[in-house]
């Protein structure tokens, strides 16, 4: 082998080493702490024989055959969820609103982890939230119904070790691990719970009121048990004071005055002590009522708000979204119609167009047959159209009904003609003659329909008209008299 051949097999190798080399690199994928790298495709084989649907990767490496095998990322963000759950039945059928927010993940546990592969992978947070979602609030429901209004309320931890527990082995089916769940607050319809909060508190009022009492027992108890005493020491000195009688009486007489002095002051501090214990008590009521009617009211202006204001808001908004709706329904309506007609005019434009313009071609062909003399176009066209003007002419006497034509003829016309003749003459005569229809045009009939003979000069002068005499009048006087001759 030549050096060539033995350079040209080295460049090949080492190209081929290259290629290798970097479809290594660029095949080996690494899962980001934040998410589950999935590789699917031919990815091996279960335990029992059958084949892997996907191979599920967190916080490691691997290479990812190229044609054989695919990848795509789980994303382990958690999802908040907003959870309200309403007018759902407890135990004791009483209806109860438990809104709660809950946050969920995506599963890095290995066979929920598979479980996510499967059935999450494609999926969007949104379709994945609404999936929860109704999980959630199925097994919310279920929960609920299992126990008592006195359980959820009181004792919430139990409430949510039982959510948590049923919530969690629903959603470890499709691949997701619930992380937190948070009950804001548990109210209900017809009032239970604020009554058991109403009985909590008059119980604590009641027991305060107890221990004032029993602390009031006790001083009594104490006082009495220091009179005995008291009595007693006196009596003994009184015993031990018969030596020195005035000594003992002088004794006695500033033991009475201490006495006294003792007892006014330790009736006093009772007197005190109870009227202190006294308002104490009282204030803790007052202010325990003061607490309950705060509360109550607080709900009252919460009901409120929501039976009036949140429904007139959802009024105003749907009056909005009609109008809206009403006004976009016009817009569109006018703009359609608009559309219509603007259509509807070109099309007739576009028509028009099309007889003028057709009607300007003939009109050019026919100069052009005239020899280029426009007049004898124009007489060309109207002897075309002669026929329609004589039957035009004709016509306009021809459906004329008379049922009956009254004629007075006193025979004074005879020279002219009788009245009969004279009105049917005059009829046809309103109708045009054909030749002054061809003079109007500028055109003149051709010889062999005849002539029209000239008129002389003495028939074209006008003819003096004499104004006829007038008849002479006679008044009725003038008659009278000459009947009288």
């Amino acid at each position: 082998m030549n050096v060539g051949g033995v350079v040209g097999l080295i460049i090949g190798v080492v190209a081929l080493f290259l290629v290798f080399m970097i479809t290594f690199l660029t095949r080996y994928k690494k899962a980001p702490p934040d998410k589950i790298m999935v590789i699917f495709g031919r990815v091996g084989k279960n335990p029992d024989g059958t084949p892997r649907s996907s191979k599920c990767i967190h916080g490691g490496s691997a290479f990812v055959w190229p044609v054989f095998q695919a990848y795509s990322y789980l994303d382990l963000t958690p999802m908040s969820i907003s959870v309200d759950l309403r007018n759902t039945l407890s135990r004791q059928n009483i209806r109860i609103d438990v809104p709660s927010r809950f946050t969920v993940g995506i599963s890095t546990e290995k066979g929920v982890m598979q479980n996510a592969a499967e059935r999450l992978r494609g999926v969007n947070n949104t379709a994945i939230e609404a999936m929860a979602r109704d999980i959630i609030l199925g097994q919310l429901r279920l929960v609920v119904a299992l126990m008592d209004i006195e359980e959820i309320n009181s004792d919430r931890d139990k409430f949510l070790e039982a959510v948590s527990r049923n919530v969690e082995g629903e959603l470890r089916k499709i691949g997701l691990r619930l992380i937190n769940v948070n009950v804001t607050d548990i109210t209900d319809e017809s009032g239970y719970i604020d009554a058991l909060g109403r009985e909590a508190a008059a119980k604590a009022i009641n027991d305060a009121k107890k221990l004032v009492a029993e602390q009031d027992r006790d001083g009594s108890i104490g006082q009495a048990n220091a009179v005995k005493t008291q009595r007693i020491e006196t009596a003994e000195a009184n015993a031990t004071a018969v030596a020195g009688e005035n000594t003992a009486k002088a004794d006695i007489a500033k033991s009475n005055a201490v006495l006294r002095q003792v007892e006014a002051e330790a009736e006093k501090n009772a007197a005190i002590a109870e009227a202190t214990a006294e308002a104490a008590s009282n204030k803790a009521g007052y202010l325990a009522e003061q607490e309950a009617e705060m509360a109550r009211a607080k709900r009252e202006t919460s009901t409120l708000e929501a039976d009036v204001i949140v429904k007139a808001e959802i009024e105003k908004r749907r009056i909005e979204l009609e109008a809206e709706a009403a006004a976009e329904v016009k817009r569109r309506h006018a703009k359609g119609e608009a559309d219509a007609i603007k259509m509807r005019e070109l099309a007739k434009a576009e028509g028009l167009f099309a007889i003028l313009d057709k009607q300007a071609q003939g009109f050019e062909k026919i100069v052009k047959a005239a020899g280029g003399n426009s007049s004898d176009a124009v007489r060309l066209m109207m002897t075309d159209k002669m026929e329609d003007l004589l039957r035009v002419q004709v016509d306009a006497i021809k459906n004329i009904k008379i049922d009956k034509v009254t004629v007075w003829d006193s025979g004074a016309n005879g020279k002219d003609g009788t009245s009969t003749s004279n009105f049917i003459s005059n009829l046809v005569k309103s109708v045009p003659p054909l030749n002054e229809l061809y003079g109007m045009v500028g055109m003149e009939l051709p010889q062999f329909l005849g002539r029209v003979k000239e008129e002389s000069e003495a028939q074209k002068a006008p003819k003096a008209i004499s104004a006829p005499k007038a008849p002479q009048q006679t008044t009725p006087a003038a008659e009278q008299t000459t009947k009288k001759k």
